[in-house]
């Protein structure tokens, strides 16, 4: 069944303005810090896959591709807002002020890392899939209930919605009419299947529908159009109007994680069609006449240093103790886990 969910865009392929949003975003000092923040997610990305290689991280989850649909989004919160991040929304969450220090804590096994900023109301990342959906569908109807005017936003993939916790999620959301943002990044694979075997549908948008729930396809490269969509989002969900899914169209450019290898499911022309978000913001900059080598190369070198200070402050903690992994599930560890923890400990088990 075809469905009208065109995808909305301010900014085209070529960076080129098309029309204006209803926030007035696309003026010079926001665009200067949507590429000053976009770059800080991508150096991050690109050095932690580096450290991973050199075998002094975990296995780490990367999202180059994907900057502008995670800094346009968290940019439109407030700071009373609650965040529920998958495994791959930490490049908007350094690029919006989290410490590259912890992601890299977290990424290496330490429990610490997972701790949230105590300035920002943001949840440990969500390691199963979906499972924070309904999360944080609850802590929104909690916000609704106390009359505070919080929302919250909660992110995940496109094979997320084939979970049900989806669609328990959005049904709760819909039934309560809670103050939550749904934000799909729609990245195109769920590991190595694509989005046509995942779903008959044609869009994950108008998975709203049996919801009576309004949504939006937005370009997830267009950092602008992402702002403005999950913007009206916010302010409809905190004016007592009740949840929205958004469903942000980019593209994963390298693998799932590094454990994966992409070419053995994904055409290397696969992905052509989607201009690097990074670079549209560059040509938009420079057609406005906003462009300037020498503050991209300042940003560049700052943001590189900042990531070596993380790296080395990181490099200095003790190796993670990889016994917790049998805490924080139970509230009493059955007798066989003890056994198995023991066991594990007696063995000299560290990660």
């Amino acid at each position: 069944m075809k469905t009208n969910y065109p995808l909305f865009q301010l900014m085209n392929e070529r960076g080129e303005k098309i029309q204006e949003g209803t926030y007035g975003q696309m003026e010079k000092e926001r665009a200067k810090r949507f590429y000053e923040q976009m770059m800080r997610a991508r150096l991050f990305d690109r050095q932690a896959i580096h450290l991973q290689r050199q075998g002094r991280l975990g296995t780490y989850v990367p999202y180059e591709g994907q900057e502008a649909a995670q800094v346009g989004s968290l940019t439109a919160l407030d700071k009373q807002d609650w965040i529920f991040p998958s495994y791959r929304e930490h490049g908007g969450l350094i690029a919006t002020g989290a410490k590259m220090e912890s992601v890299l804590l977290y990424w290496g096994g330490h429990p610490v890392g997972s701790i949230p900023d105590e300035r920002r109301k943001v949840f440990a990342p969500a390691i199963p899939i979906a499972t924070q959906i309904p999360q944080a569908a609850g802590v929104a109807w909690a916000s609704k209930l106390q009359e505070k005017e919080e929302v919250t936003i909660v992110y995940f993939g496109d094979g997320a919605t084939s979970e049900g916790d989806f669609h328990e999620g959005m049904n709760f959301a819909s039934v309560y009419q809670v103050p939550l943002v749904l934000f799909n990044q729609n990245n195109g694979y769920a590991i190595s299947v694509p989005i046509t075997k995942q779903m008959n549908s044609e869009t994950i948008a108008q998975k709203a529908v049996a919801y009576d729930m309004p949504s939006v396809r937005v370009d997830g490269n267009d950092v602008f159009a992402v702002y403005e969509v999950t913007k009206r989002a916010v302010e409809h969900a905190r004016s007592g109007q009740g949840p929205m899914l958004i469903e942000a169209v980019t593209w994963r450019k390298g693998a799932h994680t590094t454990a994966d290898d992409p070419a053995k499911y994904r055409e290397p022309h696969e992905g052509e069609a989607f201009v690097d978000p990074v670079e549209r913001l560059t040509l938009y900059l420079k057609q406005e006449g906003w462009w300037d080598e020498e503050w991209a190369a300042t940003i560049e070198r700052e943001v590189l240093e900042e990531i070596e200070r993380a790296i080395d402050e990181v490099e200095r903690y003790p190796k993670p103790d990889a016994s917790v992994l049998f805490d924080h599930v139970y509230a009493t560890l059955p007798s066989s886990l003890e056994r198995q923890k023991r066991q594990f400990i007696e063995r000299g088990g560290r990660a």
